[in-house]
Order: C-alpha cells, then structure tokens, then sequence
C-alpha cells in the first residue's frame, strides 16, 4: 500500500500522454518532453488556495455554548465542531482507564498496579475536595513525559518516518555497525525536548550545523541501499532521489518523488523543483563500490558537482542545469523559484534545512502536528500524513490543524509542551469507543463494525480506541511478567529467532545472538533488519523500512492469535505471571482478580470474573493448579482487553 501513491502519480502521467482529456486525469498539465525548464507550468492562485498550500495564518478560536466540557483551547475547536452536528463530548473516563490510556501513549508500557492504586486514591481525594488545587492528572502527565521511557515510545514514531533499519537490505542485507547510534541520538534528544525545529534541522544538516549533533544526519542515508552494485552512477542516482523524496514527504507531507520523472501528475511540483531541491543534496560524497554508506557520504564532494534535471528519471539522459532552490509552492506569496545561494560558510544542507524548520513554512508545520496528533488519537486530522497534497485526505477539522501548525513556535518548538497540550484536553479524556469494546474476553468485534464505529467518530465525540503495536505488546508482556530490562542506548539487542527463521539468514548473521542477559530489553534497542523483522513485530504490522510510514496499517490475521497462543515467548510470560498470581492462594476468585489485575490494570468485571473462576475449576479437574493457572494467564494476554487501549 506504501507505494499506491507513486504508482498512482505514474500511471496518471501516461494516461495524461496516451489518453488527454481521459477522466481522472491529473488537473496539472504533466511535461515529459521537451526542455522540463522552460516547460515549467506556473504556479496559479487556485493552486495556493487549496488547503495544505496556503499561506499559514493562527485562525480564531471559536466560541461554543458549551464551555463546562471545555479545558483548554483544543476542546473549542473539537467542540464548536460537535455542536455544528448536534453532538457533545462524552463525559470522562474513570482513573483507572485514563492512566493506562496516558502511560501506554507517553512511554509505550502499562502502569504499575502501584502507580494505578496511587493515581486512583489522588483522583478522589481531589475529586472529594471539589476539584480544587492541584490536578493528579497533570502531575501524572507531567512524570511520564520526564520519564527515559517517554523518548524510547516517540522515537519508534520518528524511526519509521526515517525508514530506519540496521542492515543494507536487497540480496545481501549487510549490517551497519554503528547504525544504532542515530537510534540513541533519537532518543536522547526527544527526551532532552531538543526544540523540534532545531530537532529536524539536524537530522538534515547536523554534521554542517553542528558537529556534537553530527550522527542526526543519519537520518539521510537510513533507507535501504545496495553497495555491491556495479552501476555506482545509478546507484548515487537512486539514493540522491531517495533522500530528496524522503525529504518531501517526512519534512512537507508531499509525494515530491513523484515528480522524478515528470512533473507530478496532481500536485503543483514540476520536474525542476525536484531536482532543485536534489541539488542541495548532490555536493555529498560519491559513492564507492563494495563500500557501506556512512556520515562520510555527508561530507562535500571533493570536486564541483552540477546539478542537472535527470530526464524521465533516467541519469543517462542529463538534461538542463539546474540550482539548488526551494520548492516554488512551499514559498508563500511567491510564484517564484526562491534562488539559495551557497557560500563558503553555510553549506547547502544548512540552507534547506533553516528554509523548512522556518515558522512560516506552513508545509512543515502542518505535517509535524498532524503526526503528533496521531501519536495521541490513532489517527491524523488528515489521514494521509505523508501525502498532503490533492489526493490526500482532507482534515477533518482544518482549524484545528493550523492552530496547533502555529501553536508549536509559539510554544518555543517544544514537543513536549504540546503532548501535554493534547493529553490534558477533555477531548483525549473523555470515554472510549465503548460500542466497539467486547463484553468479555472473547475477543474485539469484528473488523468491518469496528471499523464502521471509528469512521462514525470523525468528530471525536468519543476517545479513538487503539490497539497496541508488536513492540507495545512484546514490552507489556515483559512488564506484566516483571522482565522487563530497562537498560538504555548501546548496540542493538539480537534475539534468538524460530529455527525456521534462522535458516533464511546468512550463516555468519544467523550466529549473532546478543547474551540472554539482553533478551529482555525494550523492543526499541532490538536490533532493526530490513529483510527480516522480529516475527512478534512482523505479524504486527511493523513496517519493512524501504519507505518512509507515516501510517502503519492494522491488520487483524490468524497467524497473529497463533503465535499469540502458541510462542514459546508467549507460554513463558504466561507461566511466569502464573507464578506470581500464585501467590494469592489458590481461591479462583483471587486468582482471576490478581491476574486481571496484573495484565488489564484493572480488576475483572462480573462477567469475567464467572467466566474465570469457571474456567480455574474446570480446567484444574483434568490437570493441575499451577497448569490451569497458566492456562488462564495466557487467555487473559490472548484477549481483547490486553491488546487495546480505550
């Protein structure tokens, strides 16, 4: 699905050249041949009329009627919108849902049963006392976010954006050694709140801006590559245009690597403004044979290089002499291509990277929070994080987008400020999707009604349930067992993998297995390989890093409830917290309510209580205690409870 997009932009430019006039052709002329300069379509007043491409403005806060659900000026936006449909806000959600809800989402882990009965008591105290003085969930708030684990669940976010991966990928899939070091840098700088623009500025130029920051522009050579290729030329070809579309798309949420070989066939991007934007990135290093990339590849090419458009894509076929320039549409108020000029001090990297961090690139803007609304709501205000332009989703609430657009300098840039701007909302607090939630462990409804329930609240009169990701569900499992390693940073942990598995690695990497001492470390420091992903990650949907996600998909398979029931990882977590709930007796009902309480942060429901201390005794009468416990334990980390957040 990753490549739709492209291939929908291609299949449109030929249509556009067999075919004109053809419904669904593009609305932008497309230019193929002839000079791709001169042919250059102008960009029109309607094109910076559409929504992504205007001109950035702080739009006024709308008045509502109903004030008392209101908490801070995100709940205005969402509530006017509520109210034009005749609808309100759910009221909020128990203490016991909110802390799991905001745990899970700012570090990636459950609660505690200690922090969930803390949160609990502090909750009606302030409740008894009148909702005065200071708020417990603020003060929860603000811990998380100044927890190490706070940096270690963003990064994940920012690393599939960066395709990250620890190997080459193609046939040989080689290792990069220090890869993991840009993994730490991540990390360490979101939980340092390095401000965002400063934040994404290195990950393009941060060997020319500043050298301690120098491992952030691992972010340009992180996608895949094939050093072993006997056509280097093509080779420096692909990874120039690589890294030019990945720009467009992570730092302007365009699909400019659609207008490599033509102009894009829907968006005002012409073939010129690829290459224009190219040539701030065609001064790094060539390429050597049999040679990895490196932050050596950063570094300026020894000798002049200029810059020309690549006709239909081809480096065969050098076309007109292009100079490194800004995207024309991303310039406000301009028709003009805004001429960069490079001087001895400031390299070209610098220069593009200060023009899409400033605050009035409204591209760059709206795409970074779009994103981090997602982090905290399932699902961008524009659904198609990566893709902005004409054939993107349209935001469901584009006043919104643009206030928190202009919200984030004012705020001075800070992520962490604007996480808590979003998680203390009535909007993020209020009732899950409870028409979508089952009434027992037997598992969620099905995709179609889910699915149907979510699209029903685009206006948020409800908090989005989510289900957790393959490294949320391998961390959690280790939590609620009481195995987690929370050891930070240093080479990535290489974990011992199905003999099945095995067998398709190269003898030397199937022999890489980290000490076990390691193997219980957060999913976030496992090691990263782009041909092969960790089975657990595999079945849930963690991406394969060729590409940019913005997005992940959630599929919902068999061979996912499987490996669930069936892994020898999945039966050890089961018997090691039957080990511990053990401990409270051998009363089922004890039993089912320590258990619960262990893997869903919460005490059972009536209906899962019968069900459980049925199932202990029947279950104990063909085989023993501790086995039926463990059976037990493992359907509880089987169900739906387990695997979403509401």
């Amino acid at each position: 699905m990753r490549f739709s997009r492209a291939r929908k932009c291609l299949a449109a430019g030929a249509l556009a050249l067999v075919f004109p006039g053809l419904g669904g052709a593009p609305a932008t002329p497309i230019s193929m041949t002839g000079d791709p300069v001169t042919n250059e379509q102008a960009i029109t007043e309607a094109d910076r009329a559409f929504w992504s491409f205007r001109a950035l403005n702080r739009p006024a806060i709308p008045v509502v009627e109903d004030t008392a659900s209101v908490r801070n000026t995100v709940d205005q936006f969402i509530v006017a919108a509520l109210e034009a449909a005749g609808k309100k806000l759910a009221p909020q959600a128990d203490p016991v849902t909110l802390i799991r809800r905001v745990t899970f989402d700012l570090t990636g882990l459950p609660p505690t049963q200690e922090e969930v009965l803390a949160f609990v008591a502090a909750s009606k105290a302030y409740a008894a006392a009148g909702s005065t003085g200071p708020d417990p969930y603020d003060s929860l708030v603000a811990r998380l976010l100044a927890s190490p684990r706070y940096g270690e669940r963003a990064a994940q976010s920012w690393l599939d954006l960066a395709r990250f991966a620890e190997t080459d990928g193609f046939e040989h899939d080689l290792d990069r050694k220090d890869a993991w070091q840009y993994r730490d840098w991540v990390i360490q700088a979101l939980n340092k709140d390095l401000p965002f623009n400063q934040f994404a500025a290195y990950q393009v130029a941060g060997d020319e801006m500043s050298p301690e920051n120098a491992v952030a522009t691992g972010f340009l050579i992180a996608g895949p590559d094939m050093p072993d290729s006997n056509f280097q030329d093509e080779r420096r070809h692909l990874l120039l245009n690589e890294i030019t579309s990945t720009i467009g798309s992570v730092f302007m949420g365009l699909t400019v690597g659609c207008a490599q070989c033509h102009d894009h066939p829907y968006d005002p991007v012409s073939q010129a403004d690829f290459y224009r934007l190219r040539a701030f990135f065609d001064h790094m290093a060539p390429l050597k044979k049999e040679k990895q990339l490196s932050m050596a590849n950063a570094a300026p090419s020894p000798t002049p290089v200029v810059s020309r458009i690549c006709l239909r894509g081809d480096h065969q076929r050098p076309g007109p002499v292009v100079q490194a320039a800004f995207l024309r549409i991303a310039n406000p108020d301009s028709d003009l291509v805004v001429a960069a000029p490079i001087s001895k001090n400031t390299g070209p990297r610098t220069i593009v990277a200060r023009w899409l961090t400033q605050s009035n690139n409204g591209l760059f803007l709206r795409a970074t929070m779009n994103r981090i609304w997602q982090q905290h709501f399932g699902r961008p205000l524009a659904g198609t994080p990566n893709d902005l332009g004409r054939q993107g989703e349209h935001p469901t609430h584009p006043e919104l987008l643009d206030w928190l657009a202009t919200e984030l300098p004012l705020q001075k840039w800070s992520l962490k400020r604007m996480h808590t701007l979003l998680v203390t909302c009535a909007t993020y607090r209020q009732l899950g999707e409870t028409g979508t939630r089952s009434s027992g462990p037997a598992g969620p409804k099905p995709a179609a009604e889910r699915e149907a329930a979510a699209e029903d609240n685009h206006l948020y009169a409800r908090y989005p349930r989510r289900r957790l990701s393959g490294e949320e569900i391998r961390d959690a499992l280790l939590s609620i067992s009481g195995r987690l390693s929370l050891k930070t940073g240093g080479p990535s942990v290489r974990l011992p993998l199905p003999p099945e598995v095995m067998s398709t690695l190269l003898e030397k990497q199937a022999k890489e297995v980290s000490p076990a001492s390691e193997w219980t470390r957060r999913s976030i420091y496992v090691f990263a390989r782009r041909n092969l992903r960790y089975p657990l990650f595999d079945l849930f949907d963690r991406p394969d890093a060729l590409v940019s996600c913005s997005r992940r998909s959630e599929s919902t398979t068999a061979t996912q409830a499987l490996s669930m029931l069936n892994s020898e990882f999945s039966q050890e977590i089961a018997r090691t917290i039957a080990a511990e709930v053990r401990k409270a007796g051998t009363d089922p009902a004890a039993i089912v309510a320590a258990a619960t309480v262990r893997c869903y942060s919460r005490g059972p429901s009536d209906r899962e209580m019968a069900l459980g201390t049925a199932f202990l005794q029947k279950r104990a009468a063909v085989a023993t205690f501790d086995e039926a416990v463990t059976d037990y334990c493992l359907a509880l980390i089987n169900a739906s409870p387990f695997f979403y957040v509401d």
